[in-house]
């Protein structure tokens, strides 16, 4: 309990306090609706409580719109190896994530894959703990990412 309570000091003392204060995952987007979206960056804005990529591209049916891409926190982000400018209008891109369910043109991402092959984790809202409804986990499948430190990490959803 101890330790729970000094983790939970330390993230919030990090910038985890937006964490907790923003929506869960389960409110705006479905899990059981993965997507890929293929095209070219149009923004990127850089804010709290979430970053947001702006893309215009194709998702897996080959439909072709402007899609926002909700990321993580810049604080989740430059954990993760991002920085503000890490991408630019016109660079194409490849986002992994989680189709709202309202029908919108808007995804969670998972990751972002950049020119060059380099695979990037977009700590979207998905893997944010404080968001995380125990519904969501069930039949989910394990999902592997990178870690700040570059080490593989597997968040395996609990039964």
């Amino acid at each position: 309990m101890k330790r729970t309570l000094a983790v939970a000091a330390i993230l919030l003392a990090a910038g985890g306090g937006s964490a907790l204060a923003h929506h869960p995952f389960d409110a705006e987007y479905d899990w059981k609706k993965p997507v890929t979206v293929t095209g070219t960056v149009t923004r990127l804005e850089w804010k709290n409580p979430h970053s947001m990529l702006t893309v215009k591209g194709k998702d897996d049916t080959g439909a072709e719109s402007e899609w926002m891409v909700e990321l993580g926190s810049p604080a989740s982000l430059q954990r993760a190896g991002w920085t503000s400018k890490q991408l630019h209008g016109g660079e194409q891109v490849t986002v992994d994530g989680w189709l709202a369910k309202d029908g919108s043109k808007r995804l969670s991402g998972k990751s972002v894959m950049v020119s060059g092959g380099r695979e990037m984790f977009a700590a979207g809202a998905f893997f944010d703990r404080a968001s995380q409804g125990g519904a969501r986990t069930q039949g989910a499948k394990a999902t592997t990412g990178t870690t700040s430190t570059g080490t593989k990490s597997t968040t395996k959803p609990k039964h």
